[in-house]
């Protein structure tokens, strides 16, 4: 009896938290437009960057109720991830991005060589951060200087972080720099992602010995640098219309560093690669069709 009478409180908590997380963002949505900040393109990316955020969180729930995650799922949820990932990359950002640069009359040479040069740059930019700020991964464990004189939860932060930086930007530029439609295919292909992502988040740190709730806290909170990320991208891209194919490429390079370098090796490490493969086919598939479909 106390066992249900627990779980009901966890589902009531579960759903009050869904309808303030809702209302937030409408109202935060409902604020920024009233203050007329940067225009649509701002908004937009704020609400996608918001969404994104709040998928995260939801995805963390379950955690409260269930079980922990076997590792073949993790692997699987993993592989997903990246599959959105590695679609949103050419199909929302890196195809519009030579779009965009011929429209400003480079040729497909120039235009290439453009979005290709963002894209070193993007993945630099993140190996930098990579090497620069201390983190912990799930399996590979510490890296970073001074890592061992921080606490493991934030090191496990900025580890999320660095890995949900450029999904926000990514939002961003899109918002900034492409249609409306295609952005939001892209922004609903990553809210997607960040549903398994943020319960693999919070199933990870509850295995290495972190509480229910600091597990999901911890979990939500690795989403809120999507809305910020996503200001940032669409405000330095709505400067200049030539920033936008080196916008669109930067943030496409980003996405891929974290795909290589993070997702696609964590997933592989315990013997399910072919679980992570098939996730990873399958969420490339419905982010492709989602891009083409609403694109």
């Amino acid at each position: 009896m106390s066992s249900l009478l627990s779980r009901s409180y966890l589902l009531r908590k579960m759903l009050g938290f869904a309808i303030v997380l809702a209302a937030g963002i409408v109202a935060i949505q409902m604020l920024w437009q009233r203050i007329g900040v940067g225009g649509p393109a701002m908004s937009g990316a704020l609400v996608g960057g918001l969404v994104a955020a709040a998928a995260t969180a939801l995805g963390t729930l379950p955690v409260l109720l269930s079980q922990r995650l076997s590792e073949r799922t993790q692997d699987t949820l993993f592989g997903f991830g990246a599959g959105v990932m590695l679609a949103a990359s050419a199909f929302s950002l890196v195809v519009p991005g030579i779009a965009a640069a011929e429209s400003l009359g480079a040729g497909p040479w120039q235009a290439g060589s453009i979005v290709g040069a963002s894209i070193l740059l993007g993945g630099a930019l993140l190996l930098l951060l990579d090497r620069l700020l201390p983190h912990e991964h799930f399996i590979k464990g510490v890296e970073g200087p001074q890592a061992l004189a921080l606490r493991r939860a934030w090191l496990f932060v900025f580890a999320i972080a660095l890995h949900n930086l450029p999904e926000g930007l990514a939002i961003g530029v899109a918002f900034a720099g492409t249609d409306p439609t295609s952005a939001g295919a892209l922004a609903t292909g990553i809210a997607i992602q960040d549903v398994p992502e943020g319960l693999v988040v919070a199933a990870a740190l509850l295995a290495v010995g972190y509480s229910r709730a600091l597990s999901v806290g911890l979990g939500m909170a690795s989403g809120l640098v999507e809305p910020v990320g996503a200001v940032f991208g669409a405000a330095v891209v709505s400067h200049s219309a030539a920033l936008l194919p080196w916008g669109l490429g930067f943030a496409a390079g980003a996405m891929l560093f974290v795909i290589s370098h993070e997702i696609i090796p964590e997933s592989h490490r315990k013997g399910h690669e072919v679980y992570a493969t098939g996730g990873l086919m399958v969420g490339f598939v419905i982010m492709m069709v989602l891009d083409t479909a609403l694109g």
